[in-house]
């Protein structure tokens, strides 16, 4: 790279302001450390960077859902972070910082009167249509002992070329855009920590604990050791990683509303030991939806009855429901006379020119379609219309909707952003950037700017979409400190001793549920992965023989009850080509190979709040590879052995890592749970069709059971090479020594149960036992037998009646902790609702 970095920059346009260069091609002051970084690096340096970044991103799983195609469909991408951050000089952003604090204490007293006294509305300084006709005004929030109260505030920043910083948007609903920023900075400091240090960023960790302090301080009077939760929408919202980063961040528990109930003035969270009461909920969910009895009936995303217990004081919520209103788009162009009448002061940080189209003429907007965009007065996330972008037709028809009904349409001046330096085709080069930054209230009622923000790269000539940060890179912002910076951390009070804890009481059901399906699903591909492994074996050994005609039909069978082909490819002749087409097209997109992948990926993404990261890494990594060889083997048949090589590695890290980094608390047990029921489930079923022949036929059945369970070396190394009915049965079925025993998935089974339940006396313990002592009476019967042939051909019939038997358990086990039907009896409480602070 050469020594001056500006002279590998193209040309700025004219009409943006470049934050690197000045007007004479000169570095800015506060570039000159990150310059000097960039110029020091070998060349491809930068380039390389790049690539270690998003190698960094993907190996952590930082992924967002985006729209996708017109279709309104959304799909999940990688996140992206541009190497060259965004540098803000220490008093440039101090200005930035008293313009947002100050936008705070508007906005903050703004809601307090519209949800209150309404003096605004009555002195005519506030159009009523502003309000009234804003879905995002909540009237059943008026009666609020806080009424919309602000927590966090996010406000999307804009340069113009004259060099000053206008506010294109503010979000006082939920500010998105904070967990990315810290991600971004922790994953650039790892990948250029020379710049860093070189540049003397200010650190974000302060502001972090200094939120996780005041989220503790938000609590209900008189309660120690508050519990707090985040309240998220759900995987499949687009911020859904977001939430888990923040939660892990501000060391609260990730919720969803299907695992809080609001009862008796108090919001309460459902666990595997009962209810356990919520002090603190930071909302992380759109506010007319956290509520279904008051707010939005048909959400699935809420809590009903969770503004009842706001008005109780059972519960606060940040930012409260309602504080959405402000972000009208048309409300800026009134907010200079507000800050004067609620205040008292000069707004410091000014919008972007808006004009509320409601009182202004429409005409001469209308007349000069390339220096506005329109957008809806009213709805915030709405993307700004360029006129001058629309073709005659189109700008007829949106003029005609303008004129119709000016009130529901703002105006807002188009100006170009300012460009920053960022990595386009491995150089650098000027992009428009939109600078996204954070205030948070704090415990005093004082407002902290997060030293940092996050940037995104917008497409030219235009300003960005006014929605959330999502554009197909971002940057990390540097903040840089004065030169009497303070240096110390958060101060943090001191806290309440902790009584210690051993048993993870506070699992939510759902986690333990999605946990538990996890388990299942993964032993379910093992299982089918097995399978397609033995009759490969047999399919590619050229000429077959009788038994291995026996045995393809019997393979058939089972991976026509696993669902991994169907009963008419398994009922054709083994030793034709339907069985190869049938294997081949199950490993196709959408079909039940793939399928099982996508519950997997599924069921991990919901409990990744839950996964250490060497667990996620693992899953993450070997689940991509098995996936990548499977998809291979729908166009090769030759490929579908490794297919089955890379599932079963997959399934036996996820088995080791679960193993080794997992406490033995809620989460493992119900995640172990999930592979044992599964395992014995496919266990007794395959072991039913290897052992349904007649009796002289039964040694085949014999061989396939030992291969299936994965004990044939184990059988050799006992007994050498002959096969008898019980010796086999003894090891597939009841040997409490074997991990692919029948009888060993039970015996975990019920020492499971017993954990969670905490007595060994519990009915589904008891089940689990009985189950287990069925199998174990299987081989007894076949050992003393005079025929052991023909007691061994009993064996199926008595198979399939254990196998309903282990349904009827996982039924019974979802019932208890997933469902909670009958959950008083099963938990040993003497009420449902007994519920612990």
């Amino acid at each position: 790279m050469s020594a001056d970095p500006a002279a590998t920059l193209v040309p700025p346009d004219p009409a943006f302001w470049d934050e690197m260069v000045d007007g004479r091609g000169a570095i800015r002051p506060h570039w000159r450390e990150v310059a000097a970084m960039l110029a020091s690096l070998p060349p491809g340096g930068l380039a390389e960077r790049a690539l270690r970044l998003d190698r960094a991103f993907e190996e952590e799983g930082v992924s967002t859902l985006l729209p996708a195609d017109p279709g309104g469909t959304t799909v999940e991408r990688p996140w992206r972070c541009d190497p060259v951050p965004m540098v803000l000089p220490a008093q440039e952003f101090a200005a930035l910082e008293a313009g947002l604090a100050q936008r705070a204490r508007l906005f903050a007293a703004l809601l307090a009167d519209l949800y209150g006294p309404q003096t605004l509305l009555a002195e005519g300084l506030l159009p009523p249509a502003l309000v009234f006709a804003n879905p995002g005004f909540l009237r059943p929030c008026r009666g609020l002992d806080r009424p919309a109260g602000l927590h966090l505030l996010a406000a999307d920043l804009i340069r113009a070329p004259d060099g000053r910083w206008h506010v294109l948007a503010d979000r006082t609903g939920v500010p998105d855009g904070i967990g990315f920023a810290r991600e971004n900075r922790r994953m650039v400091v790892r990948t250029m920590p020379e710049g860093f240090r070189l540049a003397r960023v200010r650190e974000l960790r302060p502001f972090f604990e200094l939120w996780s302090d005041t989220l503790q301080r938000l609590a209900p009077p008189h309660v120690d050791n508050p519990r707090i939760a985040l309240l998220t929408g759900g995987t499949a919202r687009p911020a859904w990683f977001e939430h888990l980063l923040l939660a892990r961040d501000l060391g609260c528990l990730l919720v969803e509303g299907g695992d809080l109930t609001a009862r008796d003035g108090q919001v309460l969270l459902k666990t595997l030991k009962g209810l356990r009461r919520i002090d603190v909920l930071l909302r992380c969910v759109e506010g007319a939806l956290v509520d279904p009895l008051e707010l939005a009936p048909d959400s699935t995303l809420g809590v009903a009855g969770l503004l009842d217990a706001m008005r109780a004081g059972g519960v606060r919520v940040v930012n409260a429901p309602g504080s959405h209103l402000v972000e009208a788009p048309a409300l800026a162009a009134f907010l200079p006379a507000l800050c004067r009448r609620l205040l008292g002061e000069t707004l410091l940080l000014e919008s972007v020119p808006t004009l509320w189209l409601g009182e202004a003429a429409v005409g001469p907007v209308l007349a000069e379609p390339e220096r506005w965009r329109i957008r809806p007065a009213l709805d915030g996330a709405a993307p700004a219309i360029d006129p001058a972008a629309l073709g005659d037709a189109a700008r007829a028809d949106l003029a005609e909707r303008v004129r119709a009904a000016p009130w529901a349409y703002a105006a807002t001046r188009a100006v170009p952003p300012s460009a920053a330096p960022a990595l386009v085709e491995g150089a650098l080069a000027p992009r428009p950037v939109a600078l996204r930054l954070f205030a948070l209230a704090d415990a005093a009622g004082g407002w902290r700017v997060m030293p940092g923000g996050i940037a995104r790269l917008v497409e030219p000539p235009g300003p960005p979409a006014a929605g959330a940060v999502r554009g197909e890179a971002t940057k990390d912002v540097w903040v840089l400190s004065g030169a009497e910076a303070e240096i110390a951390g958060t101060h943090l009070p001191p806290q309440p001793a902790l009584a210690i804890r051993r048993a993870s009481a506070e699992l939510p059901s759902r986690a333990a549920d999605d946990l538990y399906w996890l388990g299942r699903q993964v032993e379910r591909l093992e299982n089918a992965a097995r399978l397609v492994r033995a009759m490969l074996a047999r399919l590619t050994r050229g000429w077959l023989l009788p038994h291995d005609i026996v045995e393809l039909r019997i393979l058939a069978r089972c991976l026509a009850e696993a669902g991994v082909i169907g009963a008419e490819a398994a009922a054709l002749p083994p030793d034709g080509a339907a069985l190869p087409r049938a294997l081949m097209e199950a490993c196709r997109p959408q079909h039940p190979m793939m399928l099982m992948f996508e519950q997997v990926a599924r069921l991990a993404r919901a409990v990744r709040d839950r996964l250490t990261g060497d667990m996620w890494a693992t899953i993450a990594h070997l689940s991509a590879e098995a996936r990548a060889a499977t998809a291979r083997g729908a166009h090769a048949f030759d490929a579908l052995a490794p297919a089955t090589a890379a599932i079963i590695r997959f399934s036996a890290g996820v088995a080791g890592i679960a193993a080794e980094n997992m406490v033995r608390g809620g989460g493992w047990i119900f995640l172990d749970l999930g592979r044992r029921i599964e395992r014995a489930a496919h266990t007794a079923r395959d072991l039913a069709r290897a052992l349904d022949q007649p009796a002289p036929r039964l040694e085949a059945g014999l061989r396939l059971a030992l291969e299936l369970c994965d004990s044939a070396i184990t059988y050799r190394s006992r007994y050498l090479s002959a096969l008898q009915a019980a010796p086999v049965l003894d090891l597939v079925l009841a040997d409490p020594t074997n991990p692919r025993a029948l009888a060993y998935q039970l015996g975990h089974v019920e020492a499971r149960l017993a954990e969670v339940a905490g007595a060994a006396e519990d009915e589904l313990v008891r089940t689990a036992g009985r189950l287990r002592g069925e199998a174990e009476t299987m081989v007894e019967r076949v050992a003393a037998a005079d025929e052991p042939a023909l007691e061994a051909a009993a064996l199926p019939a008595r198979l399939g009646t254990l196998g309903a038997g282990i349904a009827a358990l996982s039924d019974a086990i979802a019932r208890r902790y997933f469902s909670h039907v009958g959950a008083a009896r099963a938990l040993g409480f003497g009420e449902e609702e007994q519920v612990e602070g």
